[in-house]
């Protein structure tokens, strides 16, 4: 009989062990995480964003600003390699290598300061037009439609002739004057579908109000949406800006950027002759937005269950 007892308890343990134990879905970090490492192309992209990062704030870390662009004619023009310039030098003599490091800094610089600016103007125009719709909603997205009509870059082209002491901190504003509407739009429609959802209907009936409601509850629902849009849209401000820079209105003569590098290709004899001038700020532009684009994707597929590799 206690044999049996035994067996009968043995059994039971067994049972007990062999029942799955409830587990917690993974956080959005650790599925976005798991979706880049899942995708080689993802991978790669984030790999030579790093190293890219590296390459430009790590560098130009070494490198004495003033020196950069002082200009010495006589090293005007220098090939690829030639005395001692590893990408050659411009029609000032200054290192293409050293003006790679620095222009790309600034552009990188630039696109993430108008992203953050964008972004937390645009999430939380978006947060009040979606949350509270109605005629809260109707004004604010007239204003963003009639902002978002207007002629972008021949309004900054002629802002930026006409204000005076213009620097780079006065171009992000420019750019970001104008990109917040895409953002908000952007947002207000995740927040139209979460307003009437259980949890937010539960938190007006404890007594919650509106501002906790939007940022201590909803917010955090969209929280993979906005590491999506914040990604994005790095890679749009920084070709905003080299644009600009390229057509002379961006960052001042003074200050390195990839636009002013690339903007030595408006020559034909330089696209011809000396492509040491604006080659390699082509390519790490077109790299870096590539990458950018790739590392989105995986994230647009972690934030989505229907797009995500099983």
């Amino acid at each position: 009989m206690a044999d049996k007892k035994k067996d009968t308890a043995t059994k039971k343990v067994s049972k007990k062990d062999a029942t799955p134990k409830a587990t917690l879905p993974p956080s959005g970090f650790k599925v976005a995480v798991r979706e880049i490492l899942r995708s080689k192309s993802a991978l790669t992209a984030l790999i030579i964003i790093i190293l890219i990062l590296l390459f430009t704030f790590g560098g130009s870390l070494f490198l004495n600003r003033a020196q950069i662009t002082e200009m010495n004619i006589v090293d005007a023009y220098y090939g690829w390699g030639q005395g001692g310039h590893l990408l050659g030098t411009d029609d000032g003599g200054r290192d293409i290598l050293k003006l790679l490091i620095m222009g790309g800094r600034n552009s990188i610089m630039i696109g993430i300061s108008v992203t953050v600016i964008t972004e937390i103007v645009g999430l939380v125009v978006g947060l009040v037009s979606g949350y509270y719709g109605g005629v809260v909603d109707v004004i604010i997205m007239r204003i963003v439609d009639f902002i978002q009509i207007l002629p972008q870059m021949p309004i900054i082209i002629v802002l930026t002739t006409v204000i005076p002491n213009y620097n780079a901190v006065t171009l992000v504003f420019l750019i970001a004057m104008f990109g917040w509407t895409t953002t908000a739009r952007y947002y207000r429609s995740f927040i139209l579908s979460q307003r009437d959802r259980d949890y937010v209907l539960a938190s007006k009936t404890s007594g919650s109000s509106n501002l906790q409601i939007m940022f201590r509850e909803v917010l955090p629902n969209i929280t993979s949406m906005i590491i999506i849009d914040v990604v994005l849209t790095i890679a749009g401000n920084i070709g905003i800006e080299t644009s600009l820079s390229f057509l002379g209105y961006g960052l001042p003569t003074t200050t390195p950027s990839l636009g002013t590098l690339i903007g030595f290709a408006d020559d034909p004899v330089n696209v011809i002759n000396r492509p040491w001038l604006w080659l390699p700020a082509t390519i790490l532009l077109l790299v870096i937005s590539l990458s950018i684009n790739y590392v989105g994707r995986a994230l647009q597929r972690a934030g989505d269950a229907r797009q995500r590799e099983n």
